[in-house]
């Protein structure tokens, strides 16, 4: 329907191979041969099916072991999404036209929703990615050690860092193009707006975390169990108290994405050089915490570490096979297609290729790659130690990880 079409929305879609006229109603199917280019058919079936697959895992985990925080994780982040993401698409619509403007558009890819503003990828990322880093930080033991906070924290560091090994490589293949001279994006780091590296790649995950844990994760820590009697904590959560914290958890993450970032918003008022330094100031923070502390519990927990009997916080273990393997993947094949677009970086000229298209920026990538690969190493290793309980002793009483 051309009345959703901005100006600045039909530019950003020619400039990608697609008019406002093929974009479709409220939900359009394409060919996924038809797409612009090969790696959009092959990044749609990453996500989409290791969306699919978490939820799965999230469900039967409820129901084998009682423990709702996987689900409400999944749900919570869809809630976030359909909170934030329609005013951005349609600023008009929504009375935010002069402050947001049109920011960015998404190509069309095999499955569309709002006139093309909305490919399902997007909305199975938002659920596969936080709950990829909630679960690699709940598999280190950060929430049961640190506390809410400091393992929200670290979620919103890991989750950057597999965020934005995509986020850097979207623009350069087409999988969306940004709006230049839009003032919210601004500054930019090459392709990227800072912004985007900042708020939706740590701080909307970090948010999303805090809540989630807060609401549900740290009654599972305590042995409670939703919707069933718990040996030691007597306290009962049925279906409509899980959803309503679910859908409280959706709405207080959204309120939290507009609050953690208001130090740069604040900072911003000075101009986006000021702006671009408070989101620094804000991510360099974030990461030196969860540094530290990942990098601690992996020393107190690896096999052959010499701690010693696990004890306290550290008693009690949690796994998650499916994110362990999945992650992987998830790493191989953006590690593919980053390959596959080397050689157009490389020969890129003033940032742009010989397309047109903008890149990213290659060493912050592999960066994050590097710290992605360190996460999921470590939880591949720590799966092997063996907890123990207080007062236990012997070494044959060690318990197999259950939580």
């Amino acid at each position: 329907m051309t009345d959703h079409c901005s100006p600045a929305f039909a530019e950003l879609a020619h400039s990608m191979g697609f008019s406002c006229a093929e974009t479709g109603g409220v939900v359009s199917f394409r060919s996924p041969f038809g797409l612009e280019n090969w790696t959009l058919p092959v990044l749609g079936t990453l996500i989409i099916v290791g969306s699919v697959l978490a939820l799965l895992y999230a469900i039967v985990r409820l129901r084998r072991h009682g423990d709702p925080t996987n689900l409400v994780l999944w749900f919570g982040a869809l809630f976030f999404l359909f909170i934030i993401e329609p005013p951005i698409y349609f600023p008009a619509h929504f009375g935010t036209e002069e402050y947001l403007g049109t920011m960015f558009a998404h190509n069309v890819f095999a499955v569309d929703f709002l006139w093309g503003r909305l490919p399902l990828y997007i909305v199975a990322i938002y659920p596969l990615m936080a709950t990829m880093a909630f679960e690699l930080v709940r598999m280190l033991g950060v929430f049961r050690r640190y506390g809410v906070f400091i393992g929200a924290a670290c979620v919103g560091f890991v989750h950057h860092a597999f965020y934005e090994i995509f986020d850097q490589l979207g623009p350069q293949l087409r999988w969306w193009e940004w709006s230049a001279d839009n003032e919210i994006a601004k500054p930019f780091l090459d392709a990227v707006p800072v912004p985007s590296i900042v708020v939706f790649a740590a701080l909307w995950p970090m948010s999303l975390a805090l809540c989630v844990q807060f609401f549900v994760g740290r009654h599972v820590d305590a042995g409670r169990r939703f919707g069933m009697q718990s040996t030691d904590a007597g306290r009962r959560f049925g279906g409509w108290s899980l959803t309503g914290r679910t859908v409280v958890v959706g709405l207080l993450a959204s309120v939290g994405v507009l609050i953690l970032p208001m130090p740069a918003t604040i900072m911003g008022i000075g101009g986006n050089g000021w702006r671009a330094a408070g989101y620094v100031i804000e991510l360099a923070a974030i990461a030196v915490i969860a540094v530290v502390v990942l990098t601690r519990q992996w020393l107190r927990l690896r096999p052959g570490s010499g701690a010693g009997l696990l004890t306290g916080a550290d008693s009690v273990r949690h796994d998650n096979p499916f994110i362990r393997f999945y992650a992987i993947v998830y790493l191989v094949v953006l590690a593919v297609l980053w390959a596959s677009a080397l050689p157009d970086y490389i020969a890129a000229v003033d940032g742009v290729t010989a397309n047109g298209d903008p890149i990213g920026n290659l060493w912050y990538t592999l960066a994050c790659f590097a710290v992605a690969i360190a996460v999921v190493a470590a939880a591949w290793s720590v799966r092997q130690a063996r907890p123990v309980l207080a007062g236990d002793g012997p070494a044959e009483h060690a318990l197999t990880p259950t939580s």
